[in-house]
Order: structure tokens, then C-alpha cells, then sequence
């Protein structure tokens, strides 16, 4: 599984064959290891095999072709909806509407979520982590009916990797591990930790073409802008908000 993760990359091209459902199962299965505050298991996975739902997804992740592509497409939801109904069934009085209740159980879902990776990866299959998941979550509860309490919240394109793409830079380690207390970044830290990364012809290229003066403003100007970054923020409250964890 080491070597799994150090060669790791996103897969967005799948070969046209199926995933065994015993093996995916076994993969669910597998994850579920993984820790869990109170061993509540706060998530749910909605799996997608068939073209229709695909169809019906794709909008809800700006209709990137993997979507569709893909055998399959879990969808994995923070989740005290079950929790929820059994404590209703068993003479207790659950109170888990609250902001710190969708904290735990989106922790428990992406805990989840990581262990499957790591676990599909070692098997061979490929996966791409879609981010788009908490841009629209509300379309997303519409297609696949989520209930109260229950918010997606990562999505996984899962397949056979038809395609070996490079890997992605990472910084180093430095970069983002600190000793006994945080420390914070200087100018001159962040020309050392960053030189490398912005020194990549790929970056180089990407900062040119796009008419940028510094990779940051590739982000700050065009990825992840101060205007979309607020306006999907208030989509997200107001998601919480009808799935019952805001007020």
C-alpha cells in the first residue's frame, strides 16, 4: 500500500470494464475500519452504476466527463440521519442537529473516505476525488434523495486507470509540519518552500498562458476567487441549514 501512495494520481480516463460489485464491496467493506467518533460510523456511501444516474450527476459536478465515464461513482455523505432514527427506536433523545454534530460526521466521512482510496489504489483501480461535491450539494440531495441529516460531502470516480498521468508536485515536508508549536511563514520561507513548485515548467507555462504574473494568482484570480468562494459558502449554509444541522 506504500507504494500505492507514493505513485498515487488522479484518474479521470477509465478502461470499459466493469468493477467486480464483490470486489467494490469488499473495498466498502475494508474501509469501514477506519476510525469513527464512538464507533458510530457517521456516513453513508451512495453507489452509482447505472448511465442514467450518472446522467443525472454529472451536472451536479459541472459535468466533468469522468462522471459519466466512470463504472462507478460513490458518493459519500455525512450522516446522522441512522444514528438519528435509532436512537428514536430505542427510548433515547438524539440532539445532533446542531453544527458540531455535521463536524463529527463529515470528519467520519472523509475519514472513511480516504481509507477506501488507499485501499482501491493497492487493488489497481484508479480514482479521482471530485471537490465539486460541496459546491452543489443541494442538486446532489435532489438526485439521490438524500433525507434530513444526511449532507454529501466527497465524491469518487472509481475505475480501471486507462491512462498514466504525471505526478502532481507536493511541497516538502517541511512545508507543512511543525515542531511542538506552529511557526509562522516568513517572506523567506515561502520563497524556499514554494521555489520549486513555481520553478516547474508545467506551472512556468500555466502562469504564461493565462496572462499572470505568480502561480498564487492562478488561485487567488481564477481557481478559487474571493467571489465564487463567498457565494458557494452561502450555498453550503444554506444546505446545512435545509438538511437540519444550522438553525
Amino acid at each position: 500500500m506504500i507504494d500505492s501512495i507514493k505513485t498515487r494520481r488522479s484518474i479521470r480516463k477509465y478502461r470499459a470494464e466493469d468493477v467486480d460489485p464483490q470486489l467494490l464491496d469488499r473495498l466498502l467493506g475494508l474501509a469501514a475500519r477506519t476510525q469513527t467518533m464512538g464507533n458510530l460510523q457517521l456516513y453513508s456511501v451512495v453507489v452509482t452504476r447505472s448511465q442514467e444516474m450518472k446522467q443525472r450527476l454529472a451536472p451536479c459536478h459541472f459535468n466533468q466527463p469522468m462522471v459519466t465515464q466512470a463504472p462507478v461513482v460513490l458518493t459519500i455523505c455525512a450522516d446522522f440521519n441512522r444514528t438519528t432514527q435509532w436512537c428514536l427506536c430505542r427510548k433515547a433523545r438524539p440532539g445532533y442537529d446542531n453544527v458540531l454534530s455535521f463536524m463529527n460526521a463529515a470528519s467520519d466521512a472523509l475519514l472513511y473516505t480516504q481509507t477506501f482510496c488507499n485501499l482501491a489504489e493497492a487493488e489497481g483501480l484508479g480514482i479521482c476525488y471530485l471537490g465539486t461535491t460541496v459546491y452543489q450539494p443541494g442538486q446532489i440531495i435532489d438526485v439521490l434523495g438524500l433525507p434530513r441529516l444526511v449532507m454529501p460531502v466527497a465524491t469518487l470516480t472509481v475505475g480501471w486507470p486507462d491512462e498514466v498521468p504525471p505526478l502532481s508536485d507536493r511541497l516538502p515536508l517541511e512545508a507543512f509540519v511543525h515542531e511542538e508549536r506552529y511557526r509562522d511563514y516568513g517572506a523567506g520561507d515561502i520563497d524556499r518552500l514554494y521555489s520549486e513548485k513555481e520553478a516547474l515548467p508545467e506551472n512556468k507555462h500555466f502562469v504564461e498562458i493565462n496572462r499572470k504574473e505568480t502561480l498564487a494568482q492562478i488561485f487567488t484570480d481564477i481557481r478559487y476567487t474571493k467571489g465564487d468562494n463567498e457565494a458557494l459558502s452561502a450555498t453550503l449554509l444554506k444546505t446545512l441549514r435545509r438538511q437540519g444541522f444550522l438553525a
